[in-house]
């Protein structure tokens, strides 16, 4: 959006649509000359009608470029506000059958490491008309907001954010240095450069005002994210040098009387240097720790509290007690009138240090999405108008027709029109032999060229790419909660009131019965307690981890759509798999050639094929193509043909009759089938399809035709038992057939003969058998079924339907990807635990004894400052430990194949 008007704030419409009159309007203060935004399309669940709604929204005047993805189920419009009618727009929208219902928003936060401020800072965004939820991640440092009914003032976001004491980034807004893994916002004027808000993860490769305009990023440099968070570090670690610098000659004049030659100082002149350094001090309060004095100060005029709080409060009663103490000393008992200025300095220095390394550590959780964005091209070999010309990627457009040279990159999505070659297309999929294409075949961007040269038409550019879908679901996915983070939110919450209780009665105790001198203990453990309480490890323990997890998936080719997903994956007892295109490739294939004495097998082979060259049967199709492997291209042509529905195919090779088909087909002719019977059954009770080959009037042989079980189904299914999973297969198709395939893959547990509206009743009764079930599926029917189960995980060589469906997409067809999403859902849950039980450990044991309950049976009190350092290094301990899973390796899947 453009930058609010000082008259009239910037603002979102969008009107929920109803039966009688469905609107929706986005409605910008002072528009400027193009502006994008994203609407919701709540009800579209065909994906072949997305094409549809599109055109329908370019035949809007004023509407500049729109796309539609039927996967989020959002349009991407770039449009002109002077010339659009929204009204317009809607109605456009409703005469194909849709509607649009809401939009989303991400909204950046500038430097928010404070957990417990989250419930707070959701609570007073969902305050603002026309939100329906807000979700804050520490991890990424963004906010999300789905809107739909109303109206959503922009300005009332910005001031619910700041009001908390945080600085947003809005729609179209320059902002502040960006913070780390900041996502850009929607709309965002067109044609004047990127937003610094934004990042090229948001939707790379789209249009001129999407990317930066510095030098483009190569594979060495660095994201715009981690620049920014480069940005953050090294003001955030100054600041902390500064202080730390100041409290370490605190420190050593506090220790004058150990000290050779400051012992001899007299009292009056190390007065006025206390004096000096209690100003100092001052400064380091006021410049370094200014974060934390401004952020108490936003959460005490919501009349709560949060790290910040704790923080200032801590260092500001510190330094008020030294101050008054070197002032008026007479007002305290003798011996306890002592400054504490390296409390005050010391502390903030730690504090900030330990958001430093924090930030750095954090920084590096995102590269998975750094790894994903590098690996697009940058420039395109475009033919217009028979002449061929390097472009930027940005300016490629559908229908352009593209060169890829061996060893270039693809640049968009697109198809094949001429040339053959392999890709390597292991950087997406994970598969790392690299697939052969030809002339129909469907090239994905970002991948590689390995031999060949090839041209192909684009059929997705921009955010419509494999490769920024991909980008965005993961980004999506690292935003978002897993359950046990709503729990934890809740706590840090109420964690901060609790410790400042705590510190209140920590300080009574001590000045009521501490022993003397009462005032010095009693505010030193007060101090102690609102240093070492911090929330920040509490709530980075699961988002961090959830990021890193995420990524790591992402990196195999497993996209995990949400928190949700990923902690629910973990708890499986059950895998519920489709047969066909899940344990088997979805199309048929030859198998197997038997001939009776008189023929051999590639005598027969040549005389099926020929005949099955007319017929336009998938089985006919998997003979010839089977033929072609094994006798090559030159097969006869057959003269005669018939085709005979139910039966088979009749036709004369080489001057020969030859029939194919089932036993009646025999019958009709006379032909003796008997020799043939027991083969037969072997190859049906195989779970393939035998069918009988006569050739003039004599019974030839058997050719059989399956879907073939792909290669790496059966260990993969070995792998899957290994986890404790019950792996259950399920099947249209007759019993007979389904277990033999069963058997040779080791399932044990067949549902057969299963209606494809009766997928998800069987995965719901699996579920009230009290197990926990997956369910995984590729094709439209299995939508329903992989929607009940407690997570549903689409082949993403499936379709888009199945897709939305899913919590799981494994972009190659491979079930080792089920495997690693297991894997590394265990993992990750497993990480948050140790993070969870690091954090709540720190505190459980931290707070008793900053309040001293070790002190009367050995004598031992904290430092404020060694409770500040081990405050500053738990959130570093818990982000170390969340990037630890960087490393992860699956203990089932081999490193060779793709996930």
């Amino acid at each position: 959006m453009d930058h609010p008007s000082p008259e009239e704030p910037s603002t979102v419409e969008v009107a929920e649509a109803t039966q009688g009159s469905r609107e929706a309007a986005v409605a910008v203060a002072d528009p400027p000359s193009r502006l994008r935004t994203q609407l919701v399309l709540p009800d579209l669940d065909c994906p072949h009608c997305a094409g549809r709604v599109a055109e329908a929204i370019r035949g809007v005047d004023g509407v500049l470029e729109a796309h539609v993805n039927p996967t989020t189920r959002r349009a991407h419009l770039l449009y002109d506000p002077a010339r659009l009618s929204m009204e317009r727009l809607v109605q456009a929208v409703r005469q194909t059958g849709y509607r649009i219902d809401g939009a989303r928003l991400q909204v950046g936060l500038v430097g928010i490491h404070c957990a417990s401020c989250v419930d707070r800072l959701e609570k007073a965004l969902l305050k603002v008309p026309g939100i329906r939820s807000a979700e804050v991640s520490l991890g990424t440092q963004k906010v999300t907001l789905e809107y739909g009914l109303g109206r959503l003032d922009l300005q009332g976001v910005r001031q619910a954010i700041e009001s908390v004491g945080y600085t947003p980034v809005l729609p179209g807004e320059p902002g502040p240095a960006p913070t780390p893994n900041r996502l850009q916002v929607h709309p965002q004027r067109e044609g004047q450069g990127p937003n610094p808000a934004e990042t090229t993860a948001a939707h790379p490769g789209h249009g001129t005002a999407l990317r930066p305009t510095e030098p483009e990023v190569e594979a060495e440099e660095l994201t715009p994210q981690e620049e920014a968070a480069r940005r953050e570090y090294r003001d955030t670690f100054n600041r902390a040098i500064f202080g730390i610098v100041v409290g370490v000659v605190v420190m050593i004049f506090s220790f004058r009387r150990l000290i050779p030659g400051l012992a001899t100082i007299p009292e009056e002149t190390a007065r006025w240097i206390w004096m000096a350094l209690g100003a100092l001090s001052l400064f380091v309060m006021l410049w370094a720790g200014r974060v934390f004095f401004t952020g108490a100060r936003a959460a005490f005029r919501h009349h709560s509290a949060d790290m910040n709080t704790l923080i200032a409060v801590g260092t500001a009663a510190a330094w008020l007690y030294s101050t008054i103490a070197l002032v008026w000393p007479g007002l305290f008992p003798e011996g306890t009138a002592e400054p504490f200025y390296d409390v005050v300095t010391v502390v903030i220095g730690l504090v900030l240090l330990g958001q430093a390394l924090e930030i750095r550590a954090r920084g590096r959780s995102s590269e998975a999405i750094r790894k994903l964005l590098n690996l697009q091209a940058k420039t395109a070999r475009v033919i217009r108008d028979g002449n061929e010309l390097d472009l930027p990627v940005e300016e490629v457009v559908v229908g352009d027709v593209i060169r890829v040279r061996p060893g270039e990159k693809v640049p968009v999505d697109g198809v094949i029109v001429d040339g053959e070659s392999a890709l390597d297309e292991s950087m997406l999929t994970g598969e790392p032999i690299p697939a052969e294409k030809g002339p129909g075949d469907e090239v994905i961007g970002a991948t590689l060229n390995t031999s060949g040269s090839f041209t192909f038409r684009a059929t997705k550019v921009g955010k419509e790419t494999a490769l920024a879908q991909i980008v965005q679901m993961v980004e999506e996915a690292q935003g978002s909660k897993a359950p046990v983070q709503r729990l934890v939110d809740v706590v840090a919450g109420y964690f901060t009131p609790a410790v400042i209780l705590v510190a209140i009665l920590t300080f009574i105790v001590w000045f009521d019965f501490g022993p003397s001198p009462a005032l010095t203990y009693a505010l030193i453990t007060a101090v102690t307690v609102l240093v070492i309480a911090c929330p920040c490890a509490l709530g980075l323990a699961t988002p961090m981890s959830l990021m890193v997890g995420v990524g790591k998936a992402a990196e195999r080719g497993v996209l995990i759509r949400n928190g949700e997903a990923l902690e629910g994956a973990q708890t499986l007892e059950a895998i519920v798999l489709d047969k066909t295109g899940t344990i088997t490739r979805g199309k048929p294939a030859l198998t197997d050639v038997v001939a009776l004495e008189g023929f051999s097998e590639k005598e027969l082979l040549n005389l099926v094929a020929g005949v099955e060259r007319g017929s336009e049967h998938p089985l006919a199709q998997a003979i010839v193509d089977g033929a072609r492997e094994r006798l090559g291209d030159d097969l006869p042509e057959a003269k005669q043909f018939q085709a005979l529905s139910g039966r088979g195919v009749i036709g004369r090779v080489d001057d020969r009759e030859v029939r194919l088909g089932n036993r009646s087909l025999m019958q009709e002719a006379g032909i003796d089938t008997a020799a043939l019977a027991s083969e037969a059954e072997r190859l049906a009770g195989e779970g393939k399809t035998p069918m009988y080959a006569a050739v003039d009037g004599k019974p030839a042989g058997l050719i059989a035709v399956a879907d073939t079980i792909k290669e790496d189904s059966v260990e993969a299914i070995r792998a899957l038992r290994e986890l404790g999973l019950e792996v259950i297969m399920l099947t249209g198709d007759n019993r007979r057939t389904a277990e033999a395939i069963a058997r040779q893959v080791g399932i044990d547990r067949v549902l057969a003969e299963v209606l494809p509206d009766e997928k998800a009743h069987q995965v719901q009764k699996l579920q009230m058998e009290g197990k926990k079930v997956a369910m995984v599926g590729d094709g439209v029917n299995d939508a329903p079924a992989l929607a009940q189960a407690d997570v549903g995980i689409a082949i993403g060589t499936g379709t888009d339907v199945a897709i939305e469906a899913a919590d799981v997409t494994l972009i190659t067809g491979s079930l080792w990807g089920v495997v690693y999403a297991i894997e590394v859902s265990r993992a990750t849950m497993r990480n948050i635990r140790q993070n969870l039980a690091g954090a709540f450990g720190y505190n459980t044991l931290g707070i008793p004894i900053a309040a001293g309950v070790l002190f009367p049976a050995f004598g031992v009190l904290l430092s404020p400052l060694i409770a500040g350092a081990a405050m500053a290094f738990s959130s570093v301990t818990v982000v170390t430990n969340a990037n630890r899973l960087r490393g992860f390796r699956s203990r089932l899947v081999p490193e060779r194949v793709g996930a």
